[in-house]
This record gives C-alpha cells, structure tokens and sequence, in this order.
C-alpha cells in the first residue's frame, strides 16, 4: 500500500459513523478510499446501510489533516499497517464483517498458515486458574500455537508469560493506541513480547482512553483465533463477551468448569450449560476437538530444558525452595538484596519461567 492509499484509508477511518462494515461497503462500491471521497453522496445514500445521516460526516478536508498527522506517527515508530484487502492482514480475521479495515501493528508478528487460538479470563484469577492456564500452554507447545490475549492483568497476562517461557509466539491485542501502554506495570513485558509476537490495535494514537474500548477490542481477539479459551470469569465479564463474538464468527469456544460455588467459576459453568462452550477439563481436549495433528506440527526451537541463574537469582531461588510463597520485602530482607534489585531479578525469573508474581507482591516458584 502507497503512503497516499493509506492516506485516505485513515481519512475513512477517521470518519464518524461509518464504522468498519460502513467502511467495507463504500470501499466495494467505489474501488478504493480515495474514490469513495470523490463520489458523489446521492449515490452513496443507496448503498444498503448507509444512510445521508451517515454520509454527512464525509468531509474529506476535516479527515485529510488528521489522517496526515496519524501517518507522520505511523512512519516516526516504524509501525505496520494492515489493510483489510491487503495479503498481511491476518486470514481468520477477513471472515469477520466488522473486523477493522486497518490494523496497526508493532513486533515480529507471524500469523499466516498458523494455528492461533486466544486465551482469556478475569482479571483476578485465582492461582488454580493461574496454574490451569500455564499446563494448558506448556501441553499445547508441541503443536506450536500462537497465543492470542489482551495483554491486561489477571488471565491475559498469566498466558502472555506462559507463551514466552515455552518459546510460543503471543499477541497482544491493545484497547488503545500504540503510543501508549496499559495497565502501566506490563510495560517490562514489552520487549519480549515484541522479540516473540508483537502488538496489535485499531486504535489511533490520538484515540481517548476509555473502557468501551476493551469491548470492541474483544472482536480482534475473538477474530484472530480459531478458538477462544475462558480460564476463569465471574457471571458478567469482558471474557463472556469475547466468547459470545466468537460464537458469532462460527469459532469454537472452550471453558474451563469450576465448582458451583466459586464465583470466579459461574462464567466458565453456564457458558459449558448453556452449550456456548466446550467443556475443557484437559489441555489436550483443545487439539483433539479441534483436530489438530502433532505430525504437522513445527517447532522452530527446541524447548529449554535447563535455565541459567546468576548468582543472585540462584540466591533467591534457594530461599523461594522453603517457601510456600514469600513477600518481595521478605525475599530481599532474607537474600540481604536492595528491594529494587531484588525485583528486576524476580522480573528476569518470572520471564524465565521459575517464578511467578501472586497477588500482594508475593512470589512463588513454578
């Protein structure tokens, strides 16, 4: 795509009310973004779904200035764009009517010919759920899936790190745009994520931050995947809502049952009673329902048997060994460590795949 194409695609997706189907039709009726301004509205308004309410958004001046200022920050941050008739956008997410006719995109993101499936859940998980979702990554990386999530806390974080330390690619889908990072505290996350997957958003650099945005952010993960996996929700949750557009999409979906009385459970139960979801009570039900075949499978990287530690790290390691799970404070008073220190070596750890973070800053090793 020339930078003037992707000038008036941004400029259609700067305008109002058209929305990504909106966008698609009036791209189909006229050949191109460009021509779409240059068309003549009365023959617009009889595009089905349109509308002259619509179509007085369409002033091409208005969006011209901001998509030019949106493409100076594409270009400064070497950020890629996807077009939705474009051969890079990803396959699963064409099929979708409202998937967005740009994606912007940040890392070493590979997702032709690959088996992607997207994990989700609360925010609190529990450590149960937590443990859950790291078997299922580690039992699923023989057959080499990309991992799908949305890069917030609790569920999506814990299979963001799963799929680093078993050497899977991960995505992470952004509520907002690539000028920014949220929650804060994932930004040392960054770097890896980027070095084995990348970033993906909709979303302008200019966009404001609002929580609206994660439920329409919930279509890309839904989309990008042939499965979505909900570890853990309560009854309403932004999960359930990704596992209802999949179902829209024709994707299969799978829950992970808990007891009728752990109210991080009661999404997963009545997704599975309401048959809106297949039961998953082991990792490998998700290759077999799915049809995986091992054979096929390639695994670029041999996984790691043994991790190296430093001197530090072994330190905290043989202290963590007597523990159940200990405090950073703790851990650095006993380790005699500055707190500081201590942290970014709990950090290289966790990414390391010997500890893990647990509500109250507390650790514990895998």
């Amino acid at each position: 795509m020339t930078d003037r194409e992707l000038l008036f695609v941004l400029a259609l997706q700067h305008v109002p009310r058209i929305g990504d189907v909106g966008a698609k039709k009036l791209i189909a009726h006229c050949g191109s973004a460009e021509a779409v301004f240059k068309e003549q509205k009365q023959r617009l308004a009889k595009i089905d779904g349109i509308g002259v309410l619509r179509l007085n958004e369409l002033k091409l001046d208005d969006h011209l200035k901001a998509a030019e200022a949106e493409l100076e920050f594409i270009k400064a941050n070497n950020i890629d764009c996807l077009y939705f008739e474009s051969a890079d956008y990803p396959d699963k997410l064409k099929h979708c009517i409202d998937g967005p006719i740009l994606l912007f995109q940040t890392g070493t993101v590979q997702l032709k010919q690959r088996r992607i499936i997207s994990i989700v859940g609360t925010r609190k998980i529990t450590s149960s759920g937590m443990a859950f979702c790291e078997k299922l990554v580690e039992e699923l990386e023989p057959f080499n899936p990309v991992i799908v999530s949305g890069f917030a806390y609790g569920t999506d974080i814990t299979g963001h790190k799963a799929a680093l330390k078993y050497g899977l690619q991960t995505i992470a889908c952004l509520a907002h745009g690539l000028n920014q990072i949220y929650p804060k505290n994932h930004k040392k996350y960054m770097a890896e994520v980027e070095k084995n997957g990348g970033f993906l958003s909709d979303f302008w650099s200019t966009a404001v931050f609002d929580k609206n945005n994660f439920l329409k952010r919930n279509r890309i993960i839904a989309g990008l995947s042939e499965a979505t996996i909900v570890i853990e929700s309560a009854e309403k949750g932004g999960s359930l809502v990704t596992a209802d557009i999949a179902n829209t999409y024709n994707r299969d979906v799978f829950a992970v049952p808990g007891r009728t009385t752990d109210v991080m459970s009661i999404g997963c139960n009545n997704l599975i009673k309401q048959q809106k979801a297949h039961l998953l009570s082991t990792p490998l039900d998700v290759p077999y329902i799915l049809n995986w075949d091992l054979e096929t499978s390639v695994k670029p990287v041999q996984k790691q048997l043994f991790v190296d530690l430093d001197e530090q790290e072994l330190l905290i390691f043989n202290y963590l060994k007597n523990q159940n799970k200990e405090l950073l404070d703790v851990i650095a008073l006993h380790c005699k460590l500055p707190i500081f220190k201590t942290a970014g070596l709990l950090l290289n750890m966790e990414l390391k795949g010997i500890v893990r973070p647990l509500p109250g800053k507390c650790f514990e090793l895998i």
